[in-house]
């Protein structure tokens, strides 16, 4: 694509580079006028998505996932806790983002990143009302022990579309969770079946085999950028700090909306570029699910 300045077309690699570094928002334009992008996607077309479960032998459930070089790795561990007066028959989930000066430049040790508690909120907050866990399968013995899952969600690359990733690996580390099998000893203490295998006294079963939880209502979110009259979809890290108006629309598995936010930006977010981003988003949801889907099926033949 040819992007002309003051002297001519630009001919070479290290000029079109140049204009991109002086010019970023010009460089942009010039493609969207042609409905394609600099990576060479269409504007309505997310990145390349691909997601490894298991990625972290020590938690009880971990995946690894990578939207085009955006990569986060979920885990969880699981601890037995005293559950809450107010909910004796249900545990916990204790969710949290974390983004090490590794994976952006822009991010400095011992500085948090402002997005990190931002995207940790959301993520707490579209998990919770999605419904996509029953927390009453996280109770043991009603008033007295529950399951405490800890996930946890580091940022590996921070190319763009933050959240997107983030909600995907959590859920995918969700479907992977295997929750250890316990048992109840003679003192009325919560006891991994495994450490009372040698042991000859008698045990109340709890959970007598390992188990995946039931995951229902599956989230899952699609981030689009709104720019003058285009609408681009998983924006990179590049595309994020040139256009500002942002829009992510989380959707379950059956389509139905579960939020939308829009942070700020100059660009006002009509009803006609809000349909168009469900509808991007609905698209999405299927790649996304069927994506899930292989990865659970390739753990299962393993």
């Amino acid at each position: 694509m040819g992007l002309p300045n003051a002297s001519g077309d630009l001919s070479t690699e290290m000029e079109v580079d140049a204009f991109r570094r002086l010019f970023p928002l010009r460089f942009y334009e010039r493609h969207l006028a042609e409905s394609i992008r600099p990576d060479a996607r269409p504007l309505e077309r997310a990145r390349d998505t691909t997601i490894a479960l298991g990625a972290v032998a020590s938690a009880n459930g971990s995946a690894l996932v990578k939207i085009g070089s955006t990569t986060m790795l979920a885990a969880i561990k699981m601890e037995v806790m005293t559950p809450s007066l107010e909910s004796p028959d249900e545990g916990c989930i204790a969710i949290d983002f974390h983004m090490p000066p590794i994976c952006s430049p822009i991010v400095r040790p011992g500085r948090p990143a402002e997005v990190a508690p931002v995207v940790s909120k959301q993520l707490s907050d579209t998990i919770s009302s999605s419904g996509v866990v029953d927390l009453k399968e996280l109770s043991l013995v009603s008033g007295k022990a529950a399951w405490m899952a800890y996930l946890d969600v580091y940022c590996l690359d921070a190319d763009g579309a933050l959240f997107d990733a983030a909600l995907l690996s959590a859920i995918a580390a969700l479907s992977h969770l295997q929750i250890p099998a316990v048992a109840m000893n003679d003192d009325g203490k919560i006891v991994l079946i495994s450490e009372e295998d040698g042991q000859k006294q008698e045990t109340e079963a709890v959970n007598k085999e390992k188990r995946r939880l039931t995951l229902r209502s599956i989230p899952f979110s699609l981030t689009c950028i709104l720019h003058k009259n285009y609408i681009l979809a998983d924006p990179t890290a590049e595309e994020e700090s040139i256009m500002e108006s942002q829009v992510t629309i989380v959707l379950d598995s059956s389509s139905q909306l579960i939020s939308l936010h829009k942070a700020g930006g100059s660009v006002l977010a009509n009803t006609s570029a809000i349909q168009d981003c469900v509808a991007l988003t609905r698209q999405r949801v299927k790649e996304l699910q069927s994506i899930l889907d292989e990865s659970n099926s390739a753990m299962e033949v393993e």
